[in-house]
């Protein structure tokens, strides 16, 4: 018979074993009562105290003996256990000390140190545990007699009882929770995926019974703090090297071990909240509606002694659209995050899949062999296709032609290639490496725009118009027409023929966003020498088709001796700017015919003047820079109707009202000018609010009355999707990914709906091109109201854009909606063509999608930085590599 630890055997055996049988026998029998009512009882167990402990040992320990006495089993004798401050040992009641089952332990004993502790918690269902040591699982193990086991199965607590924390010699007791309060078990509620780490974990079960155990919430100790600093996430795999030595493996075991139960205990709290809002298929946002009620805490476990507040996390991973990470991942460290213990059986069918994956995924890249090498653009260099025009007189050569199968080749890197230099410094100098192209800095090098300098291409000036200067130029440009308002008034700019774009580029310096394009033409790679510089561009040409943006968004348009014909053929080319400018806007144009009188140039201001006359344009101001020495002519559209009804002839005419402004995407140029809206609540009746307050403020002209994407009144539609972005930013993809933002200049939102992305950005030294689908809502005039640009793309097609043009992508559930449309391989080869090496693309999709996206991903060498999965939702981080394959693919259409 078991006696008390501490107990000593006396010559009075005999009498001491007959009291004990008896009393044993009365307790067991009482143990028993209180086992089938506890099991037939639909109520929780209740709370226990401290002090109730020992007599719940003493009996929890004097049945589980009787049990294994009865069945001839051999049980595992306690050990000692000390305090983890190191006091005096406490004594369990009932627990063996006789050397021969002392002896049988050791035999039974597994190779693991904490295992004899383990063994005694499994046979002690009722016990509150004080123990740091190991998971508490139920193992069935093969040696246990089988006669015992409905005896203990009356007297099994239910699944999540309470436990206690260990802290020196104080316990804390935690409240119990019901069945329906949390599952049966952890893994149950996390989907297991290919993109899915399972912790290494000590002392599984082999069997399912296993689910039904208590759970120990472990104080973190101070040295833990670092790798703990991630807190919950469920399904996080951190596939970046750990910094600092490794420590030894049974402490990491431990302190792993302590972190997956602390990290169970805190998401089955969650589980409790009520608050998730559902989220339709359409879109319609998941939000938390008290931040000051969310108990997860980032880094602040229960009983953790660091002392530091850490920020509550406000919303969980919703299965929606619009979705966001449940906690921040800290990936300098190298830590895995934590989910509930799976058996190591589980684990390694998972490695296992994830091998087939990298293996078997059946993806073969080719590098794509072509005219323009690793400058390729597929829809502007479909060279048959380009042959087959029959007239290339308004420019139709320089359009867009995509062929009928996107390519799934890789493009090659320029030999010599490496990280492009950091914002600001680019602006000035860019390696001459990534941009081999020396044409134009021997075009134009007399005009100051690019100069071969050794290893680096500079740009010391601006551009033809202003040699010595961009900035002069610029300030310029408001002294003639203060209304103009740099970084107020005006926030978004056109420019047109934009050159190298360094008007765009130091108008940053004025808070002033430009969209900048121009043609791919004989003036070599000048688009590619702006994204380099890390200035925003598009190659694009006034053609035949209107360009790629709505109507009435731009606030000022910019042509600086720009080569666009604009008086030819009724002005259709400055009716397409009228079109795209905003009522009351500016158009400033500094071409020779403004300032120089020889005989072409003064027939095409002749013309100019009686073009801008009859679309109602204001001449307002003609200046002269004269350092520069160029003149600058500042024309402003009306804001009202009144000049179009009092013109003599309707010429240029008024477009149909069927006619839609904002219809772009491979619409022809209309001959026509678009009524000015005048309702206070249609957009373009008033100017937008100065910059930055029209940043986070709804347009004026999204109504209650409207339903926006997700389902909502538009307006908080608005508001919502601002306030999600910002968390998600903030508190995910600025610390939690592991990203170097100082390296990050030009950004893509690949599908952007309101810009809510690009506004939460808006601290950074970034710029965001925000693309919104085709066949998705027309969103993007919102964007423009609120100070910020993008435009219309068939993600079917490639992007009109050099390669190795943008730092980062960011992708929110489009990869799913394009696998549907058009396939998963040729976008995901137009996404390593507009990447640049070491850049970094950011996923949010369905599991099914990740898992695929991640396989794809690993085939073409990319470093996998974190993948996120809950609730058939997930997240992946990949950042590109210089990996390019050595198999070749010739694209016979893109052949000269």
């Amino acid at each position: 018979m078991a006696l008390g630890r501490y107990s000593r055997l006396d010559d009075k055996k005999s009498s001491s074993s007959g009291y004990c049988s008896t009393a044993t026998i009365v307790v067991f029998v009482a143990l028993c009562l209180v086992g089938v009512w506890m099991m037939t009882s639909s109520s929780v167990v209740p709370v226990q105290n401290t002090d109730d402990v020992a007599s719940q040992e003493s009996m929890s320990e004097l049945k589980t003996q009787m049990d294994e006495s009865s069945s001839g089993s051999n049980a595992a004798s306690g050990e000692m256990m000390s305090t983890s401050s190191g006091d005096e040992p406490k004594s369990k009641p009932f627990d063996s000390s006789s050397s021969s089952e002392s002896n049988n332990n050791k035999n039974n004993a597994t190779d693991d140190e904490n295992s004899s502790g383990d063994d005694e918690a499994k046979s002690k269902p009722f016990e509150s545990s004080s123990s740091s040591s190991g998971s508490f699982e139920s193992n069935n193990a093969s040696d246990e007699n089988s006669s015992g086991d409905d005896e203990a199965a009356k007297s099994k607590p239910k699944p999540f009882e309470n436990a206690t924390t260990s802290s020196g010699d104080e316990a804390k007791s935690k409240p119990s929770q019901s069945d329906e309060a949390k599952p049966n078990s952890f893994k149950d509620n996390l989907p297991v995926d290919a993109n899915t780490v399972i912790p290494e974990e000590k002392n599984t079960s082999s069997t399912e019974d296993a689910k039904t155990t208590q759970e120990v919430i472990e104080e973190k100790p101070k040295e833990d703090e670092e790798s703990y600093k991630g807190g919950v996430s469920d399904n996080v795999e951190i596939e970046e090297p750990p910094k600092g030595g490794d420590k030894d493996a049974a402490e990491t075991g431990d302190k792993n071990e302590r972190e997956q139960v602390s990290d169970v205990n805190k998401f089955n709290d969650a589980e409790k909240k009520p608050e998730e809002m559902k989220d339709k298929e359409n879109g319609e946002i998941e939000e938390k509606v008290d931040d000051k009620k969310d108990q997860f805490q980032e880094g602040s476990a229960e009983g953790k002694g660091s002392g530091e507040n850490k920020e509550p996390l406000s919303e969980v991973f919703p299965s929606v659209a619009q979705s966001e990470l449940l906690n921040e991942t800290n990936t300098q460290n190298g830590v895995f995050s934590t989910q509930a213990m799976q058996s190591k059986k589980e684990k390694l069918a998972e490695k296992s899949l994830k091998l087939d994956n990298n293996k078997g995924n059946g993806y073969s890249w080719k590098v794509c062999n072509v005219s323009a090498g690793c400058d390729y653009i597929p829809c502007l260099d479909n060279l048959e296709a380009i042959k087959k025009l029959r007239t290339t007189k308004h420019y139709e050569h320089r359009e867009r032609h995509c062929p009928n199968d996107p390519p799934t080749c890789v493009v090659p890197l320029p030999k010599g290639y490496q990280r492009s230099i950091k914002w600001p410094t680019s602006r000035e100098k860019i390696w001459y490496r990534n941009v081999p192209h020396t044409k134009l800095a021997d075009f134009k090098g007399h005009q100051n725009w690019v100069k071969a300098n050794g290893e680096y291409l500079t740009f010391p000036g601006g551009g033809t118009q202003f040699t010595h200067g961009a900035l002069h130029y610029i300030d310029t440009i408001q002294k003639s027409v203060p209304e103009i308002a740099w970084g107020k008034r005006t926030r978004v700019v056109l420019d047109v023929g934009c050159g190298v774009a360094s008007f765009g580029g130091y108008l940053f310096d004025r808070d002033v966003l430009t969209m900048s394009f121009a043609p791919k033409d004989e003036h070599e790679a000048q688009v590619q020498f702006a994204l380099e510089r890390g200035i925003p561009a598009l190659s694009a040409v006034m053609g035949t088709k209107r360009l790629p943006f709505p109507g009435r968004v731009f606030d000022v348009v910019h042509c600086a001796r720009c080569r666009v014909p604009w008086h030819i053929e009724g002005g259709k080319l400055a009716l397409e700017l009228n079109r795209m400018l905003r009522p009351g806007g500016y158009f400033v144009w500094s071409a020779t015919p403004v300032y120089r009188k020889n005989q072409e140039d003064s027939r095409i201001w002749e013309a100019m003047t009686n073009l801008t006359k009859s679309m109602c344009w204001d001449l307002v101001s003609v200046t002269k820079d004269r350092l520069n020495k160029v003149g600058i002519a500042i024309y402003r559209k009306p804001s009202s109707n009144a000049c179009y009804e009092q013109r003599p002839q309707d010429d240029p005419p008024l477009c149909y009202q069927s006619d839609d402004p904002d219809a772009a995407w491979n619409v022809d140029l209309q001959s026509c000018m678009h009524k000015v809206p005048t309702s206070p609540s249609e957009r373009g009746s008033k100017w937008p609010q100065v910059w930055p307050a029209r940043l986070e403020k709804s347009p004026y002209w999204l109504l209650s009355s409207q339903t926006g994407v997700y389902g909502k009144p538009a307006p908080e539609d608005f508001a919502v999707d601002y306030q999600h972005w910002k968390r998600v930013v903030t508190k995910t993809y600025l610390n939690g990914l592991g990203i170097d933002w100082s390296t990050v200049r030009n950004v893509m939102d690949m599908r952007a709906i309101y810009g809510g992305f690009a506004a939460a950005l808006k601290e950074l030294n970034v710029w965001v091109m925000n693309v919104i689908s085709i066949d998705a809502p027309d969103t993007l005039p919102v964007v423009y109201e609120r100070g910020l640009f993008g435009m219309y793309h068939d993600w079917c097609e490639s992007f009109s854009t050099y390669p190795r043009s943008y730092d980062l992508l960011h992708a929110d559930h489009l990869f799913s909606k394009i696998k549907n449309k058009c396939g998963l391989a040729a976008l995901v080869a137009e996404v390593d063509r507009i990447l640049r090496p070491e850049g970094k693309l950011i996923v949010r999709d369905s599991l099914v999608v990740i898992a695929e996206l991640q396989s794809m991903m690993r085939s073409m060498h990319y470093e996998i930085r974190m993948t996120y999965s809950r609730d058939k939702e997930g997240l992946l981080c990949v950042k590109k590599t210089m990996w390019r394959p050595k198999e070749v693919q010739t694209l016979t259409y893109a052949i000269q």
